[in-house]
C-alpha cells in the first residue's frame, strides 16, 4: 500500500513540474524585453536593434525596449546579460567584435561560447580594399601584384589594433602571400586623411563608413571582401575573385542576438523564429540597406557555428600577428 501511495505522489509531483515548466514557457513573454546594446545610440547597431525589436514586439504581444551600454568595448553589456534571469526577456546584440574580443582578451568576466544562447544573425556588413583615387593601384591585381614584388614596402592602415578591420587586413596579407605593414590608427577618419596623402597605399574598414569617399570619387574600392560582391557596389569584384591563395578568402562583419544560457529552448526557438520574420520584411531589408547592412536571419545553431569560427578564426589571427593579448 505505501509503494502505491508513493507512486501516485511521485507522479503527481512530476506532472506538476513539468506541467508547470511547460506552463512557464507557454507563458512567454510575461513582460517588455529588453535588448542590451553595447553601443552608443544612433549608430548601425542601434539602429538595427530598434528595427528588429520594433518588428518582433506585435507577434510577441509585448514592447521591446532598447538599452544601450557602450562602455569596456562590450564587456559591461555581456556580463548584465550573461548574469540576467534566463527567461527570453533579456536579451544581447553580439556582433563579429564579441568574436573578436573572445579571443584577444585573457580574462572576461563571462564565457562567450557558454554563457550565451546564440538567438539569431540581424545583418552582415561588407569590409572593403580602398586606395586612393587617381593613385597607383587601379585594380586589386595590380595592388596584389606591387605587394608581393617589393617586399615590406606596401601600408595598409586599419581602424585600431584588435578591430575587425585590423584583423581581416593581417588575414589579408598573410592568406595574399604578400609581405606587407598593418597600421593602425585611431578610427576611421584618421585613415582616411593618411590614405588621402598618401602616407598610406591601402586602407581595409567597413564599407558604410567609405560610401561618401566612394560616392564623392575620393576613394576608389578594389574589391569587398565578403563572399559575393556588395549589393551598393555590384560591379565592384570580391577579393575572392583575384583567385590563387586568395579563392576561398571571405570576411564580413555581423551583427546578432543572444539569450543567457540556459534559457529555455523553446523560448529561443521562439525568438529565433520571430527575428527571421522580421528580417525577411521588405521595409525591414530596405532600412537596413540603407544603413549599408544586408538583413540576414538564421538558426539559433547556426549563429552559435558562425560565432565559434570566428573566435576560432581570429585567436589564430592574433597569434600569426603577434598581436599581445590583452
Amino acid at each position: 500500500m505505501g509503494s502505491v501511495v508513493h507512486r501516485r505522489t511521485l507522479l503527481a509531483w512530476l506532472a506538476a513540474s513539468f506541467g508547470g515548466a511547460a506552463s512557464a514557457q507557454a507563458a512567454f513573454p510575461s513582460r517588455p524585453l529588453r535588448i542590451v546594446v553595447p553601443n552608443a545610440a544612433g549608430g548601425a547597431a542601434d539602429i538595427t536593434a530598434r528595427t528588429v525589436g520594433q518588428k518582433i514586439a506585435g507577434p510577441l504581444g509585448q514592447s521591446v525596449v532598447i538599452e544601450n551600454k557602450p562602455s569596456a568595448g562590450g564587456v559591461v553589456a555581456g556580463e548584465q546579460v550573461a548574469r540576467a534571469e534566463p527567461d527570453g526577456h533579456t536579451l544581447l546584440l553580439v556582433s563579429s567584435g564579441t568574436a573578436v574580443s573572445a579571443a584577444l582578451f585573457q580574462s572576461l568576466p563571462f564565457d562567450t561560447l557558454k554563457d550565451f544562447a546564440p538567438v539569431s544573425l540581424l545583418a552582415t556588413f561588407d569590409l572593403a580594399v580602398v586606395v586612393k583615387e587617381g593613385g597607383r593601384f587601379a585594380t586589386l591585381a595590380e595592388l596584389l601584384a606591387y605587394g608581393r614584388a617589393h617586399p615590406g614596402k606596401l601600408n595598409i592602415g586599419t581602424p585600431q589594433i584588435g578591430t575587425t578591420q585590423n584583423l581581416a587586413a593581417e588575414l589579408f596579407k598573410v592568406t595574399a602571400g604578400i609581405d606587407a605593414q598593418v597600421v593602425p590608427f585611431n578610427g576611421t577618419p584618421p585613415v582616411i586623411t593618411a590614405l588621402r596623402g598618401g602616407e598610406i597605399d591601402v586602407m581595409v574598414d567597413i564599407l558604410g563608413g567609405l560610401m561618401p569617399q566612394i560616392g564623392s570619387k575620393a576613394l576608389r574600392p578594389l574589391a569587398v571582401m565578403g563572399a559575393q560582391r556588395a549589393p551598393q557596389l555590384p560591379d565592384v569584384p570580391t577579393v575572392r575573385e583575384s583567385g590563387g591563395p586568395l579563392a576561398g578568402f571571405s570576411v564580413t562583419s555581423w551583427n546578432g542576438l543572444a539569450a543567457p544560457a540556459k534559457t529555455p529552448p523553446a523560448v529561443v526557438e521562439r525568438l529565433s523564429r520571430e527575428v527571421q520574420a522580421a528580417l525577411a520584411q521588405p521595409d525591414v531589408k530596405k532600412r537596413l540597406l540603407e544603413l549599408n547592412l544586408n538583413a540576414q536571419g538564421s538558426t539559433p545553431a547556426q549563429l552559435g557555428e558562425h560565432l565559434a569560427a570566428d573566435v576560432r578564426r581570429w585567436s589564430d589571427v592574433i597569434a600569426k600577428a603577434k598581436i599581445a593579448r590583452q
